[in-house]
């Protein structure tokens, strides 16, 4: 059991991006001393942490560095190796640790979890090698061919209409070791984002409907406009038992799939906040970033409160360009901060570039309807389309 870290410690971050930025924010707010790895020398959280170490995940003057200059250390990038985290776990606490966060780095381990925890998921196979293609159920067409490894927002992952059409969606993602969904009746997506201490203390945000275009969340409404009671409980308690088992320690985010008859199946999770939980900073009483600070130094986890109706909108680097051909320019900032209730949260990337993560926006009010009605005001002025 971590004890309690008292603000002032240094807290170590594995990664530079926009979450680890967020998270540093929230550690300086209560007291704490901040480390960012990261080998970018303008990363968003490097920017704005007291230290900065620019090396590789696995660069070992790096992480002895990171380890000697932490009193505790957490991940803002699934990604990070593992064993860099036991590394550094047998020498400071590690939240979420190693063998967890390698778990949600695979996706056939992801699906054995949830199996394992009595938590549905999409019927799948999973793809070693081709000699395994032929043996594929006719069952899982047409499908979603990902790879086990290295996808998010949308990449590594293609669709797959029939059985013919497999060899060579496989080859399109290197021949590498790769799950295929079945395609499944979609009516929207749901997720989880639970916290859960040392001692095995759970707390959770209320559900987050999201809405994704070309596989990047575009949308994120909370409370969630289509979700029931029961449904909600029944994918708290999903959340929790997967995060339970794994013995998490950290912010986990459990994403779901809600389907046409109303049955709930787990897609899958990130061992960090999560981009549908941003909206926590600005409309809960805790964000998870708060929340991150909490579990991996001990403090008391308290259940964030919902404050106010809220809707996200992912800014992209796509808005920084009119056209094809166009160059880049700024965005009509002013407009969109004339709204009443709008929060904006750009993330310090100098450089725009298409798909990129530049930002997100956050509106906050009394009820869900206003918000709404604010953010499809903000989306027309940006050039986003309505949801």
């Amino acid at each position: 059991m971590t004890p309690f870290i008292a603000p002032g410690a240094a807290l170590g971050v594995m990664g530079g991006g926009q979450l680890g930025r967020m998270f540093v924010h929230a550690a300086q707010q209560m007291g704490y001393l901040t480390v960012v790895l990261d080998a970018d020398p303008a990363s968003p959280a490097g920017l704005v942490a007291h230290h900065h170490i620019q090396a590789d995940y696995i660069d070992q003057e790096g992480l002895t560095q990171l380890m000697q200059r932490s009193a505790a250390i957490t991940t803002e990038f699934e990604n990070v190796p593992a064993d860099a985290l036991m590394k550094l776990g047998a020498h400071r606490p590690v939240a979420p640790g190693a063998e967890a966060v390698a778990v949600c780095q695979d996706r056939a381990a992801e699906k054995r979890h949830f199996a394992g925890c009595d938590v549905p998921c999409a019927p799948h196979a999973v793809i070693e090698d081709a000699s395994q293609l032929a043996a594929v159920p006719e069952a899982l067409f047409p499908g979603i061919l990902k790879t086990t490894r290295l996808g998010y927002d949308g990449k590594g992952q293609v669709r797959v209409a029939t059985r013919a059409d497999l060899p060579a969606a496989w080859m399109s993602l290197g021949g590498v070791s790769a799950v295929l969904e079945k395609q499944l009746p979609l009516a929207y997506e749901v997720s989880v984002i639970v916290a859960r201490s040392a001692a095995g203390q759970v707390v959770h945000f209320p559900l987050q409907q999201n809405l994704h275009r070309d596989g990047i969340l575009a949308v994120t409404q909370v409370p969630a406009p289509d979700l029931t009671a029961a449904l909600q409980q029944r994918a708290i308690d999903a959340a929790e038992r997967v995060a339970e088992s794994l013995g998490y320690v950290g912010v986990l985010c459990v994403e779901f799939f809600v389907l046409k008859d109303g049955s709930l199946v787990a897609n899958e999770m990130a061992p960090r906040p999560h981009n549908s939980g941003h909206y926590s900073v600005d409309a809960c009483d805790l964000s998870q970033f708060d929340l991150q600070v909490r579990t991996m130094t001990g403090a008391p986890l308290v259940a964030p409160r919902l404050h106010s109706a809220a809707v996200m909108l992912n800014l992209l680097g796509d808005l920084w360009f009119a056209g094809a051909d166009a160059p880049a320019r700024e965005p009509d900032w002013a407009a969109v901060l004339r709204l009443s209730g709008v929060h904006l949260h750009l993330y310090g990337k100098a450089t725009p570039r298409r798909a990129r993560k530049m930002g997100h926006l956050t509106v906050t009010a009394t009820t869900a309807e206003q918000a709404r009605a604010v953010a499809l005001q903000a989306a027309a002025v940006l050039g986003l389309p309505a949801f």
